[in-house]
């Protein structure tokens, strides 16, 4: 939630630091991507307010819902990326691809783990899903906008108030784009990790656990 918080913060600033259009509060082009990253991040801070709520009420229907709240965050999330306002022909929009597929099958298991909370493995690729949807998230950043990190034959261009990859010609585009090798390895790191961290903490704790309420 405090990160939530001081994420929707910053983007409001970036958002609201020139004052909107006096007609109508319209929101210029060049922000609205600002109000996108706030509305996700708001989505998950509702998520998890309402967890920690519904774990200290203690309802019967509480982790039903918690799984319900959660879906939308990730139904919003995917909803958002899909039709970002970003540029949806350059390398940054190879890397949204890529993210909704990971956001697909976040929403998907979350939905079915609702009508199959016993279900091991639907837990498993969930959790497997997030920590993949924040891993990729970090990369892309580093890969975007590290200029040490971006693909030969490209550069960082600032068009309207925002920082964008482009590239010299269509060979350099579609080099920078072929990230689904990246895609792949991350893929790859994120199975093996998740299994051995698994297999580990089976080991350890085998059947000597414990849970406790959030609260």
């Amino acid at each position: 939630m405090a990160v939530s918080s001081i994420f929707i913060a910053s983007e409001l600033y970036w958002g609201f630091r020139i004052p909107l259009h006096n007609s109508g509060l319209i929101i210029p082009l060049n922000r609205v991507r600002h109000f996108e990253h706030a509305t996700i991040s708001l989505n998950f801070f509702t998520y998890a307010a309402f967890a920690i709520i519904l774990d200290k009420i203690g309802s019967k229907a509480h982790y039903a819902l918690t799984l319900f709240l959660e879906a939308i965050a990730f139904g919003q999330e995917l909803l958002l990326i899909h039709f970002h306002s970003a540029d949806h022909k350059g390398v940054e929009s190879q890397y949204h691809l890529l993210l909704q597929i990971i956001l697909l099958v976040s929403l998907i298991t979350t939905l079915m783990t609702i009508g199959h909370p016993q279900n091991f493995l639907l837990s498993f690729v969930r959790s497997t899903s997030i920590t993949f949807n924040g891993v990729w998230l970090i990369v892309t950043g580093f890969m975007l906008w590290t200029p040490a990190l971006i693909p030969k034959g490209c550069f960082i261009n600032l068009e309207e108030e925002h920082q964008v990859v482009r590239c010299l010609g269509d060979e350099d585009l579609l080099r920078a784009k072929s990230v689904n090798h990246q895609f792949s390895w991350f893929f790859i790191a994120i199975t093996v990790f998740s299994v051995s961290f698994y297999l580990v903490l089976d080991k350890i704790y085998d059947e000597k656990l414990d849970y406790s309420t959030l609260s």
